[in-house]
């Protein structure tokens, strides 16, 4: 399979499926073990770039994944080839997976990730038709964020797009959602821009895969400002009136945003086997 990208003036950024282009193919690898047919699919789409700490943060949340019956982890990585040390370790983790990547060029520093989330879609979009895709969800979860098992099971019979509260968010303990007495969103309880057509958090929510087939130009967008992304897809999906709150109506975190620090490495220099994989 092929991705190509095309960018535009304005920063617009379409992504399309080739069979044949001019950029690098990215194969993908599933365990043989099938997805259990009770139950929806989560698809977690994870951008995820090269750093000391990378395979620590894959380990943690992959400790949580392992744990989530049909599950299948798409993870797209921030280069222009497949590395080993990602191929080994989702080889290794027991977790059904596809593995993807694409290179952000030099120059596009908006929104780290945003071109990897939409290699996800588009891998979603041209492995699986309309009419004959499985029951399923999609979710973008980042390999930094701490997810609690609870909210996978939350998430999994979404109908359009579901919504939740987020820890450690917008410099607040917790970004939520406004609801009316119907148990409906009305709005947003955040500071950072509450003027956001969907002032929600990457973390906060989950669509459902045959939504996300049924508007194949729905993608993360770079011509938006600063926290405008999860907007970008959103308005091409759902109204505010589409939301389904979860997590008791909002009341419960059950995701948050946490960072590995990065190590003090300043004695490592020529000491330690650069064979032996960190």
């Amino acid at each position: 399979m092929r991705f190509k990208f095309l960018f535009f003036p304005t920063g617009i950024l379409l992504c399309l499926c080739l069979y044949h282009g001019y950029i690098s193919v990215f194969s993908w690898d599933e365990l043989s073990e099938p997805a259990s047919p009770l139950l929806p699919i989560i698809f977690a789409i994870t951008p995820t770039y090269s750093r000391p700490v990378q395979k620590a943060e894959l380990t943690r949340i992959a400790n949580t994944f392992r744990q989530i019956p049909a599950f299948h982890w798409i993870v797209v990585e921030d280069t222009n080839n497949k590395t080993s040390l990602v191929t080994n370790f989702l080889k290794s983790s027991g977790i059904q997976h596809t593995q993807l990547c694409v290179k952000t060029p030099a120059g596009v520093t908006k929104a780290r990730g945003t071109l990897q989330r939409n290699v996800g879609l588009c891998w979603l979009r041209e492995t699986f038709q309309l009419t004959e895709a499985p029951s399923g969800v999609v979710y973008f979860a980042d390999d930094d964020n701490t997810y609690n098992l609870e909210l996978f099971e939350e998430m999994r019979y979404t109908n359009k797009v579901s919504v939740w509260p987020v820890g450690f968010a917008g410099g607040l303990r917790y970004e939520s959602l406004v609801l009316n007495d119907a148990g409906k969103v009305k709005g947003w309880r955040v500071r950072y821009d509450p003027s956001r057509p969907f002032a929600i958090d990457m973390a906060g929510f989950a669509v459902n895969l045959d939504l996300i087939l049924e508007k194949p130009r729905a993608i993360f967008r770079l011509d938006v400002k600063p926290g405008y992304q999860e907007s970008s897809l959103l308005q091409d999906l759902v109204t505010m009136e589409d939301l389904e709150p979860k997590a008791n109506n909002c009341t419960k975190v059950l995701v948050w945003h946490t960072k590995t620090l990065n190590p003090n490495l300043v004695g490592d220099q020529h000491f330690t086997d650069r064979n032996i994989e960190v």
